[in-house]
């Protein structure tokens, strides 16, 4: 399908910091190929809402497209609980909506996304209705602004995506959280967790069995795009490399 870029009125800009040029702004080709608005680098202090978990927001930074489907089609290779379709997708912590729109290409139940920046759902929410309205859309989707933590959990098969969204007080939240509302659906609920850096959390939390756990590679492209958008931050705070430390687990219930 060939994509129509789409050039966002300036009346639809929506304002947030690090997103002009003068600022460093790169935008990454899955966007301009696309006419979506998933670009950028925004460090977390940027990104604080007065929400008492927003002071624990890592940064924005949207996943590689190689990167998400290469470990999305190793989770679908782990004998999954169910079909891909009775599956919710969720995106905890999904920034502008990067990996909602790549969950979308696959024929999920629903894709949900979480979160807690409102000017950054925004954003993705309008991302959302230009996949739709581009036919790219498989699975129904929505956007919802508010702490993953608290999220209402759907009812069958659920499929976590994390890009390292927050630190180890929000994760381990979540995951107790998901503990009670899965105690009595062992296997329907996954976990994918890309640049894992709280993996250790994960493995305190009793009832989760790690299935792999590894580095997945950009295609050059992705890596080029995203090594020229690290180049061009004014702090040089956040580095890149060719590949992302993953992990995928699968709720058991077992110690």
């Amino acid at each position: 399908m060939t994509a129509v870029k789409r050039k966002t009125p300036r009346s639809e800009r929506i304002p947030l910091p690090r997103m002009t040029k003068a600022e460093g702004f790169t935008p990454h080709p899955f966007d301009q190929e696309n006419g979506v608005q998933t670009s950028g680098l925004i460090p977390g202090r940027y990104l604080k809402t007065g929400h008492a978990h927003g002071r624990y927001s890592t940064a924005y930074f949207a996943v590689a497209p190689s990167v998400f489907r290469a470990l999305l089609g190793r989770w679908q290779r782990t004998r999954p609980a169910a079909p891909i379709d009775r599956f919710t997708f969720i995106d905890a912590g999904a920034g502008m909506g990067r990996a909602m729109l790549l969950a979308a290409e696959s024929p999920f139940r629903t894709v949900i996304g979480i979160e807690l920046n409102p000017i950054l759902m925004r954003v993705a929410q309008r991302n959302v209705e230009t996949w739709r309205a581009a036919g790219r859309a498989l699975a129904s989707m929505r956007v919802v602004c508010g702490d993953v933590v608290d999220a209402r959990i759907p009812k069958g098969p659920c499929l976590v995506f994390l890009f390292n969204p927050f630190g180890a007080s929000v994760m381990r939240l979540l995951l107790k959280r998901l503990t009670v509302a899965f105690a009595n659906r062992p296997g329907q609920l996954d976990l994918l967790y890309v640049n894992n850096e709280q993996e250790a959390v994960i493995e305190r939390q009793a009832g989760f069995t790690r299935l792999f756990v590894g580095q997945e590679r950009r295609s050059r492209a992705d890596a080029i795009a995203d090594h020229r958008i690290m180049a061009n931050q004014p702090d040089g705070e956040y580095a890149t490399a060719n590949y992302e430390d993953c992990s995928i687990w699968r709720w058991t219930g077992k110690s």
